[in-house]
């Protein structure tokens, strides 16, 4: 599971809005949040940018948590 929905509800974003600061459809996002679709590396990396760039403190890590880590 990631968290993407928790850092976009804290900017106080919708997934349109968010969707749309990549060009992408609102439905990607929900895709995403909801874990019927995974981004990529290079997605993960561009949605980490964009929170940052819009006041969030976030990481790669801290979106898109290491699954069973030890």
């Amino acid at each position: 599971m990631n968290n993407i929905a928790r850092e976009r509800q804290a900017l106080g974003l919708t997934q349109e809005q968010l969707a749309q600061l990549f060009g992408w459809r609102q439905s990607r996002i929900s895709n995403y949040e909801n874990g019927t679709r995974n981004p990529g590396l290079p997605e993960c990396r561009l949605i980490v940018q964009k929170l940052n760039e819009l006041g969030r403190s976030c990481t790669l890590d801290s979106v898109f948590p290491p699954v069973g880590g030890d």
